[in-house]
């Protein structure tokens, strides 16, 4: 299936895009690098997430994937055909690189209606016009917006009018389609049933989606990698959600996917303590095989789910505040006058009720990642 099919001008690229690479990319604004040296391979296929927080370069690596911008270094290619190369005097222009991209703020043409909307890609490509109608009734039909077609954009919903970005994207690319923040400005369960139709609509198509994001949540939801970006604009890891999840490469992974928790620890002797200065209180008998190699101290990362309430345990805290949100528990716990979030699933006895504020028990840890100090 292909909706983007059609008559290419002489010197445009063929419409096979399935595959990105990018190789030693460098953008600076100014005396500003956005993004230094990076490099990043997408395969043919499937969903790549890239996540990072605000300023990290996320939409600037999509801007230097589409042509919106020029790389000081570097090159770009889309299914090995080289789109832009500095030293080569390459330069693809965007509307020939094949890429069909969706932003978060829609940029549905309000004049238009949604048919008009669809097939203008088309028409810009230069596809017969009696090809047209069966390729946008095709995209419509994808994002389930079929009916609409006669509709402008101001009497659609929100979702609607992203429906239609998207299948705007499908007529220009239905091979590697670019989505930035596509879902952010939708409801929660909107975006919930936006993450399952694109994967749906992936899935039917085998097209490759490169998907930006700062919703890590999504990203574990939706792609079938997930590239992290550190603030300097440098990738921290790349790998399926178990595997970031599981085998964080560095602290900032742990902390930026999840809610967590860092504790001050340190070695004494065979056993395992915490250090603050007022609690050096021994938890475990054993270094676990994971601790920094070259130091006595360490931070060790825990999840809230992670930590779980037991009296007999010897690092006490006082619970500070206990909410209930529906089908967990959520606490606030001082250990050593710090506060530290704990989660406990519902269990629909009287041990929901025993964990109240101000109650002061003790807690032990079970899975936990041991980083150097920070």
């Amino acid at each position: 299936m292909n909706i983007a099919s059609g008559n290419a001008d002489a010197g445009k690229v063929e419409r096979t895009v399935n595959k990105i690479e990018l190789k030693n990319i460098t953008v600076r604004y100014g005396k500003h690098t956005v993004l230094n040296n990076f490099s990043l391979n997408v395969e043919s296929g499937q969903i790549l997430g890239i996540v990072g927080p605000s300023g990290c370069g996320k939409t600037t690596v999509v801007r230097a994937i589409c042509g919106f911008l020029d790389p000081q270094e570097g090159t770009v290619s889309i299914s090995g055909n080289t789109m832009f190369d500095r030293s080569k005097r390459i330069n693809v222009p965007p509307e020939n690189r094949n890429v069909g991209v969706v932003f978060q703020d829609y940029a549905v043409w309000p004049h238009l209606t949604v048919y008009e909307n669809t097939a203008y890609p088309l028409r810009k490509h230069g596809v017969p016009k009696d090809k047209i109608p069966a390729q946008v009734e095709e995209a419509l039909k994808l994002v389930n917006m079929s009916s609409y077609s006669k509709y402008l954009p101001s009497q659609l919903s929100g979702g609607q009018q992203q429906r239609v970005a998207i299948a705007r994207a499908l007529t220009s690319s239905s091979e590697l389609l670019i989505m930035d923040e596509p879902i952010t400005n939708l409801d929660a369960k909107l975006r919930e049933q936006m993450l399952l139709e694109i994967r749906m609509m992936q899935e039917k198509l085998g097209t490759t989606i490169v998907y930006i994001t700062h919703d890590q949540e999504a990203a574990m939801q939706l792609c079938d990698r997930i590239v992290i970006m550190q603030p300097d604009g440098s990738i921290a890891q790349i790998g399926t959600d178990e595997e970031i999840i599981s085998k964080p490469a560095n602290r900032f992974v742990f902390s930026f996917v999840g809610v967590s928790n860092f504790l001050p620890v340190k070695k004494s002797g065979d056993k395992l303590c915490l250090d603050y200065p007022n609690d050096q209180t021994c938890f475990s008998q054993k270094i676990p095989a994971d601790f920094p190699k070259n130091s006595d101290k360490a931070d060790m990362g825990i999840r809230p789910m992670d930590i779980v309430f037991d009296e007999s345990s010897p690092v006490r805290v006082k619970i500070n505040s206990a909410t209930f949100f529906g089908n967990i528990y959520n606490y606030f716990i001082d250990l050593a006058g710090q506060e530290y979030r704990v989660q406990r699933i519902t269990s629909g006895n009287e041990e929901d009720e025993k964990y109240v504020e101000g109650l002061e028990t003790g807690i032990r840890f079970l899975s936990c990642k041991y980083f150097e100090r920070g």
